[in-house]
C-alpha cells in the first residue's frame, strides 16, 4: 500500500430515496488541495481547520452544480486518520453521491479507498490502537444496544487498556527471569511460588475474558431461533406475538406455512432471528416438502431451537419424532402453546419449559427469560468489557502459552526454558492490541470493515 495516496470513499449508507444526507470522505496529503478544486465556496469564506464551508460542487464540464454541499476540514494531525481529511456533505439518493465521488476520483493523486482503510491509517499514525479500531466496526454493525454499548467500551479503550496491564504484568516477571539467567549469582533468590501464582492468575483473567467475549457475540450477532412443531400448534401465531406484527399467515388449515419465515426482532436487548418453520410431516405437496426441506436445514443453523405442542392435544407421537430430529448439540425448549384450553396427557419426563396461550399473549415474558437461559444470552450483563473472535482466539492461545510455561516450571528446567512460552503468551497479547503487528494482521482485521470506515 502507498500511504502516500490520497483515499476517497462514501462514509455513509447510500441507498435510492433514503437519507437526506451522504458524506464524502477524503484522507491524506492531498486531500484539502481536491477540496479546494472541487467545491467552490462563495464569498469570503475561511478556509480553516475544523470549520464548516459552504459551497457547491461543479460537473467536469464547469457549466452546471451537480449538488450545493456542506465542506468539513479537518488538519493533520487533528482527524481520525491523523492525516488532512476532507468531508463533502452532500444530499442523499444515489445519483447524486455517486457523481460526486466521480469527481472526487478524478482527481490527480486519489483513489478509491479499500474496506477499513481510514481506520487503519489511524491505526498505522498512532491515533487509535487496534482494538480501538475493531469497536469502531463493531459498533456500527451493533444490532441492540446492549452491543453498541460493549462496542463503546471499546472504543474507550476499554480492551486496550485491560490487555495492556495484563501483558505488563507479565513482562514483569519475564524481567525478572531474564535477570536470573545472565546475573543469577549477583540478584537474590528469586521466589518460584510467587511468580507461578502471577503467571496463573494472569491466565485465569484471560480465560474469563474469552468466555465473556463467547456470551458477547450473541449480543453481536443475535440468536437464530427455529420455531419448529406439528401443523397448527401455534407457530406462526407464536412468530406474530413476539414480532409484534402479522408476520406469518394464522389459519386454522394445517400446513398453511409453506416456506421458513424469518423476523428480525429484539428481546431484553439480544437480537434475535425467528425462524418460523413449515411444519414437518409427511406430505405429497410439492411446495409443502421444499418448505419442510429449509425446516430441516434451520433445525441444524439454529441456536435454539423451540418445539411447540398443542397443550390440548398433549404428547403425540408426532411430537415425540419431532423431538428426535432436534440436533442433540443444540439447545432446545419445549413450549405448550393454547394454555386457555383443556390440558392434554403429558410424560412424566416431558414437561413443558413453558405454559403460555401465543393467541392471547399469556406466558411470553416466560418464554423470552426461558430462551434468553437457554441460549446463555441472558448472562450478557455481567461484563463490561468483551473480546471479540480474532481478539479470543489470541487470548486463548495466551492462556495456552502460560499454561505450559507452568509446566516448564513443575519440571524444573532452567530459567531459559520458562521464558519460551511465557514470551509467546507476551506476543500474543500485543497482537491483540497491536503493539505486535504486522501487515497479515492488519489486512485479517481491516478486510471485514465496510468501506468508507
Amino acid at each position: 500500500m502507498n500511504y502516500s495516496e490520497t483515499i476517497a470513499a462514501v462514509a455513509t449508507a447510500v441507498a435510492p430515496g433514503q437519507g437526506g444526507i451522504a458524506i464524502i470522505r477524503l484522507s491524506g496529503p492531498s486531500a484539502e488541495t481536491i477540496g479546494r478544486a472541487l467545491v467552490h465556496c462563495p464569498g469570503r469564506q475561511k478556509w480553516a481547520s475544523h470549520r464548516i464551508l459552504y459551497g457547491y460542487v461543479m460537473a467536469a464540464d464547469g457549466q452546471h452544480r451537480l449538488d450545493e454541499v456542506l465542506l468539513l476540514l479537518m488538519r493533520a494531525p487533528r482527524s481520525f486518520t491523523g492525516e488532512d481529511v476532507v468531508e463533502i456533505h452532500c444530499h442523499g439518493g444515489v445519483i447524486v453521491v455517486q457523481q460526486v465521488l466521480e469527481r472526487v476520483l478524478e482527481q490527480p493523486g486519489v483513489r478509491r479507498a479499500l474496506p477499513g482503510e481510514f481506520s487503519r491509517q489511524a491505526v498505522m499514525n498512532g491515533r487509535l490502537d487496534l482494538t480501538r479500531a475493531e469497536a469502531v466496526s463493531e459498533l456500527v454493525a451493533a444490532r441492540s444496544r446492549r452491543a453498541a454499548d460493549l462496542a463503546m467500551a471499546g472504543l474507550d479503550g476499554g480492551i486496550q487498556v485491560r490487555i495492556t496491564v495484563l501483558r505488563e504484568r507479565l513482562l514483569d516477571q519475564l524481567i525478572k527471569l531474564e535477570a536470573r539467567i545472565d546475573f543469577e549469582e549477583d540478584l537474590p533468590p528469586l521466589d518460584e511460588i510467587i511468580l507461578l501464582k502471577e503467571l496463573q492468575a494472569v491466565r485465569a483473567e484471560l480465560l474469563v475474558l474469552v468466555a465473556d467475549g463467547k456470551r458477547a457475540d450473541l449480543l453481536r450477532r443475535g440468536l437464530r431461533v427455529a420455531l419448529v412443531g406439528r401443523p397448527n400448534v401455534g407457530k406462526s401465531s407464536l412468530l406474530n406475538l413476539l414480532s409484534r406484527r402479522e408476520r406469518a399467515i394464522v389459519t386454522d388449515l394445517p400446513g398453511t406455512t409453506r416456506d421458513l419465515l424469518e423476523s428480525e426482532i429484539v428481546l431484553a436487548g439480544v437480537p434475535i432471528t425467528l425462524l418460523d418453520t413449515a411444519g414437518i410431516r409427511k406430505t405429497n405437496d410439492v411446495v409443502e416438502q421444499l418448505g419442510i426441506a429449509r425446516s430441516e436445514e434451520a433445525l441444524a443453523s439454529a441456536d435454539v431451537v423451540v418445539l411447540i405442542i398443542d397443550r390440548h392435544d398433549g404428547w403425540t407421537n408426532a411430537d415425540a419424532a419431532l423431538w428426535a430430529r432436534i440436533p442433540p448439540a443444540v439447545p432446545r425448549l419445549l413450549v405448550a402453546n393454547k394454555a386457555d384450553l383443556l390440558a392434554g396427557s403429558m410424560p412424566s419426563d416431558m414437561q413443558p419449559d413453558v405454559c403460555m396461550s401465543a393467541l392471547q399473549g399469556e406466558g411470553e415474558e416466560m418464554l423470552v427469560q426461558a430462551l434468553l437461559a437457554a441460549s446463555g444470552a441472558g448472562e450478557g450483563d455481567g461484563f463490561l468489557i468483551a473480546l471479540n473472535q480474532r481478539q479470543r482466539d489470541l487470548a486463548a492461545l495466551a492462556a495456552e502459552a502460560l499454561e505450559r510455561s507452568c509446566d516448564v516450571a513443575g519440571q524444573q528446567l532452567p530459567w531459559d526454558f520458562w521464558t519460551i512460552d511465557l514470551r509467546e503468551a507476551i506476543r500474543h497479547l500485543g497482537e491483540i492490541t497491536g503493539e505486535e503487528i504486522n501487515e497479515d494482521i492488519l489486512e485479517r482485521v481491516f478486510s471485514r470493515f465496510c468501506i468508507g470506515k
